[in-house]
């Protein structure tokens, strides 16, 4: 990947790392759609106004089917699911399945879209991160069926995700303003959710731990990482893009593990050092020490047109 690829990469690593351990304080006091919709309300605040001052809504209104779509899909659909999963499933064991979302695109990609197909190293890199994922479920959820359905719900979302990000390097999506997909897609998930969270409202006011957490997930973890998702996936492509799954889980795990009191056991380990190793491979196209990964095109043509400039 090029140097600005790594940094949104890493970036994104942080913003979608803390969702999970947020989702899980909010769940506690508050019904799953109120969180999506307090979450995607805070982040239309933030996210409208940059459009608007921006002139970056009118080239929405031609595709609006394919941004309504787009919507219900990547962000009412997969924040649903992940938030009432996460009434089964601890914050961390969410992330970690969550990891699951490359490989998705990766199959998805053997029908639907050719540039998007892996082969050779950076394959077997997505087996092993789903082999760390096959052991995190056999072991961390083993034979509680309440958990089994929390896990089952967040693979959906991890498929719907898996779908946006496809669907993200297409047109009409890829041409559009980042902000302006964001700011709708955030406002098409308030619209929709509003009618469901009218009788699930809270009979009194949430804790300020709560009302914290929804902020960061509003701000940071959607207003902040929608554009900055979407740059993602512009630069290196939605395989190498959804990769950011597999490092979210460290900063999920160290949170769930050290604030919520969460398990931490033998198999989590084992799960994540799998799931680490398979991101490197498979983001990469080599192992570490052992292979040199080839300068990726982007960079050589830049190198080349410096070079063809200089005096």
């Amino acid at each position: 990947m090029t140097r600005k690829g790594w940094l949104l990469f890493i970036a994104m690593s942080v913003f979608w790392g803390i969702p999970y351990f947020f989702i899980k304080i909010a769940v506690r006091e508050l019904d799953p759609a109120v969180v999506v919709f307090a979450r995607a309300a805070i982040a239309a605040a933030v996210l409208i106004p940059m459009a608007v001052k921006g002139n970056m809504i009118r080239p929405l209104l031609k595709h609006w089917p394919v941004v309504l779509l787009f919507s219900l899909i990547h962000m009412v659909g997969s924040f649903l699911l992940i938030s009432y999963g996460e009434q089964h499933v601890p914050s961390s064991l969410t992330s970690l399945i969550i990891s699951a979302n490359p490989l998705i695109v990766a199959l998805l990609a053997l029908g639907f879209d050719k540039s998007e197909r892996v082969s050779g190293l950076r394959l077997i890199g997505l087996l092993i991160g789903m082999v760390g994922l096959v052991v995190l479920l056999g072991f961390d959820v083993g034979g509680d069926g309440q958990m089994w359905f929390g896990a089952a719900l967040i693979l959906l979302a991890a498929l719907g995700y898996a779908v946006g990000a496809l669907l993200l390097k297409q047109r009409p999506l890829v041409a559009l303003p980042r902000i302006s997909v964001a700011a709708a897609e955030c406002s098409i998930t308030t619209v929709v959710l509003l009618p469901l969270i009218l009788t699930r409202l809270p009979s009194h006011v949430p804790s300020i731990g709560v009302l914290g957490s929804l902020l960061i997930l509003g701000v940071i973890c959607t207003a902040l990482a929608l554009p900055t998702f979407f740059a993602l996936i512009a630069e290196v492509g939605a395989s190498r893009g959804t990769v950011i799954t597999y490092i979210n889980p460290a900063v999920s795990v160290l949170l769930g593990a050290t604030i919520l009191q969460e398990q931490f056991t033998i198999a989590t380990i084992s799960g994540f050092l799998l799931i680490i190793a398979g991101s490197w491979i498979s983001t990469t196209g080599s192992i570490p020490f052992l292979t040199s990964s080839p300068t990726p095109q982007s960079e050589v043509s830049v190198a080349q047109d410096t070079s063809g400039h200089q005096s």
